[in-house]
């Protein structure tokens, strides 16, 4: 999964940028645009829900994501309680969420989320409250924490050079911000990305 950016795009076009994150391998996108006014995130999300092969989220906005026609959406611990959204959103809207602690672990864990986002694996630049960085270790320790049949992203300071360590313990994928969009080449490197972890 790719994260976008608008700082790190640096006024690149994203739908563009996303079309060769995708290419390069990526399997889903995730709308993350901090500090954007609303109506520009909707543009953004539907813009790249219509052009992409692949499922579009947007980050801790579901008003955002169903009027933008994504797939979902991703929360934090923050946000309005997946329990509590489910029942009124419409079938098959992917709603994800955010664990980085063994309290945040169990209380994911009553809830109805469809992945994990589990992280900072690594040290991280781009969430400046990430907290402490998990490692391997303590990524495979909340992991293992998921309901049966969850998927477990890692996500915080990945690159093709630790990507392959997440896989190894417990990791169904990453996810991604500056690994992919601190390059001219998205492509080549969400290809570099993917085969680390494969």
């Amino acid at each position: 999964m790719v994260l976008t950016d608008a700082a790190l795009l640096k006024g690149r076009d994203v739908v563009d940028a996303a079309r060769r994150a995708v290419r390069g391998g990526a399997t889903a996108v995730q709308v993350r645009l901090k500090g954007v006014p609303a109506r520009d995130v909707v543009a953004s999300a539907r813009a790249l829900a219509q052009a992409l092969e692949v499922p579009v989220l947007v980050n801790d906005r579901v008003d955002i994501a169903l009027a933008a026609g994504a797939a979902g959406a991703h929360l934090g611990q923050d946000d309005v309680p997946l329990d509590a959204l489910r029942a009124h959103i419409p079938a098959p809207f992917i709603l994800g969420v955010s664990v980085g602690t063994a309290a945040e672990a169990g209380r994911a864990a009553t809830c109805c989320a469809d992945y994990w986002s589990i992280g900072p694996c690594f040290e991280t630049s781009h969430k400046t409250d990430a907290g402490a960085p998990l490692g391997p270790e303590g990524f495979a320790d909340l992991a293992r924490l998921a309901p049966t049949g969850v998927p477990v992203l890692g996500i915080g300071g990945i690159t093709a050079l630790n990507a392959g360590a997440l896989r190894h313990a417990g990791a169904a994928g990453i996810a991604v911000i500056g690994a992919v969009w601190e390059t001219s080449d998205p492509e080549s490197a969400a290809r570099a990305l993917r085969r680390a972890f494969a």
